[in-house]
């Protein structure tokens, strides 16, 4: 993706609902009919948001924890690829941890937002000029329609000049 589009235009591509939903579709079908859909975005944050329905949904009453996972990933993958795209080089992502701690039941759409565009960027950044694999965990907490934290996530993301 690094070689076809820009930071910018991916991050347009991302906010565009009807062109998303349709990569979502073709890319990550699972959390697309989950509902997980990207809320906003830009260089330097994003949020998503999974609502609480039937397919998202798990026996308690409440989402279901890897339905809350995607949509955790995907705020901080969303960035972490529109940055990817404006490196200049070949980078290839991964998440290599996650970590999760459940504070309460989701039981209504739950808001994930990640704003560590700054220094998801400046990883990728050293990893494209120092060869060498970088890593890097963001703290990504999810909220429901009050503002009441449900979830936190501990993602790391490993970035490596392809």
């Amino acid at each position: 993706m690094a070689d076809t589009v820009s930071t910018t235009e991916f991050i347009r591509l991302a906010n565009t609902r009807w062109k998303f939903s349709l990569y979502l579709l073709k890319t990550l079908p699972s959390a697309w009919l989950a509902g997980v859909r990207v809320h906003s975005m830009d260089e330097l944050s994003c949020s998503t948001v999974v609502p609480y329905r039937w397919l998202s949904q798990n026996p308690f009453r409440s989402t279901y924890f890897a339905c809350l996972a995607m949509a955790a990933e995907m705020s901080s993958g969303l960035l972490a690829m529109a940055h990817v795209a404006g490196a200049g080089a070949r980078v290839s992502m991964l998440v290599t941890g996650m970590e999760a701690i459940f504070i309460k039941k989701a039981k209504s759409r739950t808001w994930f937002t990640c704003d560590a565009g700054d220094d998801i960027q400046r990883t990728i950044r050293l990893a494209v000029d120092s060869g060498d694999p970088s890593a890097i965990t963001i703290v990504v907490a999810g909220k429901s329609e009050d503002g009441t934290e449900v979830a936190r996530f501990h993602i790391t993301w490993s970035f490596k000049k392809a």
